[in-house]
């Protein structure tokens, strides 16, 4: 009688992973011969050609099975069992990181190669199906596994706890049970065993991330050197040296990176990565994401590949998945960063507040902003792989006005080329692309378009238009600004190389009140700081930020503080009379509240390290303690007849028509008004004068200061107005 043989040839390949699993296979070849010798003596001879065996029984079968004691297995070969040691799986093969990655018995990758062989050579269905008498079984399952590797009964329920869900090859997502569909409720014995996709693919030296985590994951393999980074070597340096321990004694280590968005954090941990030899496995874990996955599995799935490819775990989202709204969704992730054994990197621009997390607790590590120094190499660099060199008051500029972080000049650079590159090629004669570089206005456009995205959702951006030639102000309120501006323009000289970011700990920012009468001026000087530095400017819309609740005045500034200090623009508080007066007696509760929200706002403003300006009418209303957090004040005075000529005559743009008949020096005498009522009556008379379609005449701008009159609720009578036409007439 001719038995069932497994056909052994052998495979010529290089000492590959291949190799080694085919190697491996080998071994398990020699089981299932002495297997399938036991099963002929046992199902009969005609098995092997019967067609629809396992469709059926037959009373044979029935009263075989009747005859047989519980849990024996019937299909163990003594000394066949392949283990571990016959593999040679203990050398350097994938089998062997597997084994040591994982903790597996040798039982388990006996269990998984029995698992992996159908996914190698589709024949071992047929054998499967023949062992299991039964066509339709063509992987093995729980049972014939057990069969196959137990010698006893008693053997056999020993060994089902390598199949739980805390045994390593479930818990670790190496395994997967299929149960029968025909049978809902079906038993362990009959579930399939079946390996999971990525880890074969990894037996067969083919490394790639699971499929499951390509929509927020990515694995990288960092060439980046800890030299090229933008951060104090001392950090550096620590993070390397507590990195390489964690590796070298294969001890758990969580990190929590604290830093701006942008900011040189998930560029040290490439650099951790390639200093270990490891790839990096980068997982934002924004909750949006998150609850799109099957999360418990997912969390399993992109742990155990961590692990699996021996990567430094970089998690990206922490602020998101810590907000009191996600926390069950927090406690799933953390319950897996508590457990993870290698070096798990925690990214977040929040500060860390424990959470019950024991042990598992993470090293705190916070990155500073950029100082001056660390801004200016970081733009000379960024400039230079453009093959752009700026000269040194240039580059002074971008790094004292801009607060980027590393990642926002990387993008500065490259959108700033665009525009230039498209600004030429929109030209009649364009140049070659090649040799297009931006300005250094097209740097400066960028870095203010980079950092004011979510400033836009809190306050108005207005866009300065106004320049020192259109600003009329007496000699000391011009020269105020003016050296406030300077003030702006050195304060890198006399922070960080003369020292005196070292005696100060707050108010290292620019706040500035300008005070005086409507419309003398006060909106047009912040317009002209703001383009004088070449930065944004962000109107401030009071009726949103004042709040009739307790704490909500305060949330609200925290929010617009908060989010400018990486806008690098100038906050703009206009008419503050109502947020910024005079501290009153507490004589309730409101009065209380109401002290605390302007002793909260005196707070911010000593933190805020950026450009704040605000407006009163009423300076007189703001107390010393207010005063004294101010670097400048500006008196903004209503302009006298030779202020109010210039105003006049910068009031009309050039392209305007003038009929001789108009006399600037006469009605800036006669009339006072301020700057801004002189703009409306100019921007009236056009109107007036355009209708009729004539130069802008005197009548038309008599009828319109007329009207100017009225709105402010002067009545100028006729006499008033022949008088001026009498002496206007006599000049």
């Amino acid at each position: 009688m001719n038995r069932m043989r497994i056909d052994r040839t052998v495979v010529k390949t290089d000492e590959t992973d291949g190799h080694e699993v085919l190697l491996a296979l080998s071994h398990l070849d020699q089981l299932l011969d002495g297997a399938i010798a036991l099963a002929q003596s046992l199902y009969g001879s005609e098995a092997a050609t019967d067609p629809y065996r396992g469709l059926y029984i037959n009373h044979e079968q029935l009263e075989r099975a009747l005859t047989q004691d519980p849990g024996v297995p019937l299909l163990y070969v003594p000394c066949l069992v392949t283990t571990v040691n016959h593999l040679g799986a203990r050398g350097s093969s994938r089998l062997a990181q597997l084994a040591q990655t994982f903790e597996l018995s040798d039982f388990d990758l006996d269990l998984l190669l029995i698992a992996l062989a159908p996914e190698i050579d589709l024949r071992y269905e047929r054998i499967y199906a023949y062992l299991q008498d039964d066509v339709t079984r063509k992987l093995p399952t729980v049972d014939l596994a057990l069969n196959l590797l137990c010698a006893t009964a008693s053997e056999k329920l020993h060994c089902r706890m390598h199949l739980t869900p805390d045994a390593p090859l479930l818990r670790c997502q190496i395994l997967q049970l299929i149960g029968d569909v025909s049978q809902p409720q079906s038993p362990l014995l009959s579930a399939y065993l079946k390996l999971d996709p990525a880890i074969v693919l990894f037996l067969l030296g083919q490394t790639c991330l699971d499929p499951r985590l390509g929509s927020f994951c990515q694995m990288i393999q960092p060439p980046c050197s800890p030299d090229r980074l933008d951060l104090e070597v001392g950090i550096q340096q620590g993070l390397l040296q507590l990195c390489m321990q964690s590796q070298a004694q294969s001890q758990p280590l969580r990190v929590y990176l604290q830093g701006a968005a942008g900011t040189t954090k998930q560029q040290v941990g490439a650099a951790i990565a390639t200093q270990l030899n490891v790839p990096l496995l980068v997982a934002d874990l924004h909750p949006t994401r998150l609850l799109k996955t099957d999360l418990e599995l997912t969390l399993k799935v992109l742990f155990r590949d961590a692990q699996l490819h021996q990567a430094v775990l970089y998690l990206e989202g922490m602020d998101e998945l810590r907000a009191p709204d996600q926390m069950s969704l927090y406690q799933q992730v953390w319950k897996q960063v508590a457990i993870a054994p290698g070096i798990t990197l925690l990214s977040g621009q929040q500060s860390w507040t424990t959470t019950g997390s024991g042990d598992a607790t993470p090293m705190i590590i916070s990155f500073p902003k950029l100082d001056f120094e660390q801004g200016r190499a970081c733009w000379a660099s960024q400039l230079s792989a453009i093959g752009m060199t700026l000269d040194a008051p240039s580059l002074d500029l971008l790094a004292s006005r801009f607060h980027l972080t590393p990642g926002q000049i990387s993008d500065v650079v490259s959108a700033a080329h665009h525009a230039a590159r498209w600004r030429v090629a929109t030209q009649p004669q364009p140049q070659p692309q090649a040799q297009v570089l931006p300005t250094l206005d097209d740097l400066c456009v960028a870095a203010r378009a980079q950092s004011g995205h979510d400033l836009v959702m809190l306050a108005r951006k207005i866009q300065p238009r106004y320049t020192w030639d259109d600003i009329v102000l007496p000699a000391d309120p011009y020269t105020q600004l003016r050296q406030l501006c300077q003030q702006v323009r050195y304060q890198h000289v006399v922070y960080q190389q003369w020292g005196f970011e070292q005696k100060l700990s707050l108010g290292k920012g620019l706040n500035a009140l300008f005070s005086g009468p409507p419309g003398t001026g006060k909106t047009m000087a912040a317009e002209v700081v703001a383009h004088a530095l070449g930065l944004d400017l962000y109107k401030i819309d009071l009726s949103q930020i004042v709040s009739k609740y307790i704490g909500e005045t305060e949330k609200n500034l925290n929010r617009i503080f908060t989010t400018a200090e990486s806008t690098n623009a100038i906050l703009f508080f206009d008419e503050a009379d109502a947020l910024f007066g005079k501290r009153s007696d507490v004589k309730d509760a409101h009065d209380r509240y109401a002290n605390l929200e302007i002793a909260y706002l005196l707070q911010k403003m000593e933190e805020y390290e950026g450009i704040s300006i605000l407006t009163t009418n009423l300076v007189q209303n703001l107390d010393d303690a207010f005063t004294r957090r101010l670097r400048f004040i500006v008196e903004f005075p209503f302009p006298e007849a030779e202020y109010r000529l210039q105003i006049w005559q910068q009031a009309f743009p050039q392209q305007t028509p003038i009929a001789a008949d108009v006399d600037f020096g006469a009605i800036a005498r006669l009339f006072k008004l301020s700057g801004g009522n002189i703009r409306n009556v100019a921007l009236a008379a056009a109107f007036l004068a355009a209708e009729t379609g004539q130069a802008v005449h005197m009548t038309h701008l008599l009828q319109a200061t007329r009207q100017e009159f009225q709105k402010m609720g002067r009545l100028i009578s006729e006499d008033e107005f022949l008088q001026f036409k009498t002496t206007t007439n006599k000049m």
